[in-house]
């Protein structure tokens, strides 16, 4: 098993968490409720991530899995924020490209999600998961069920702006050019 020695400050610098402050109590993972179905905890991915274990975290089906609910990080007595540090581990695995030996369709609607958000201020459901099909090439798995929420107006096929969406785009600009 290869050690990265850089991996921990990394991931502490790009998500402004404290990883050493971690002492292993497990109440991040006692608490997380997609726990069961992932190959590594969260209090694991954790401990992998102190000893340098990057290939092995940034090829995980753990960080993909993360729904982001923010359950760890109010368990922690540490208040770290476990899910920042998964978004962090997701972006660093796509730069990788480790991204797609994991989750590939995970992969596809994360960047189709932000790039709802970038472009409106907001997800445009509509937009999003229509993209997100045409890429996954998942066509007709919840078919029935989107054409139903669409019919109730539940999913606006129109998309709006928020007020905010130039600051919005402003933030997106802001992160992109910091990390070239």
């Amino acid at each position: 098993m290869k050690r990265d020695k850089e991996f921990l400050r990394e991931v502490e610098r790009r998500s402004g968490q404290d990883l050493q402050s971690c002492y292993q109590c497990g109440k991040c993972s006692a608490g997380c409720p997609v726990s069961p179905y992932k190959d590594f905890k969260p209090n694991r991915i954790i401990r992998m991530i102190q000893y340098g274990q990057k290939e092995e975290v940034l090829k995980s089906h753990a960080i993909w899995l993360c729904v982001s609910c923010m359950t760890c990080g109010v368990r922690c007595p540490n208040d770290i924020d476990i899910a920042a540090i998964m978004d962090t581990l997701r972006e660093m695995a796509v730069e990788a490209g480790y991204s797609y030996d994991a989750e590939r369709n995970v992969v596809i609607l994360h960047e189709e999600f932000v790039r709802s958000i970038r472009i409106w201020g907001r997800v445009h459901e509509a937009t999003m998961l229509g993209l997100y099909k045409l890429r996954s090439l998942d066509l007709f798995t919840d078919l029935i069920p989107g054409i139903k929420l669409m019919l109730k107006m539940k999913i606006p096929f129109i998309p709006t702006l928020i007020k905010g969406a130039g600051e919005v785009r402003g933030m997106f600009k802001k992160t992109y050019d910091r990390k070239q």
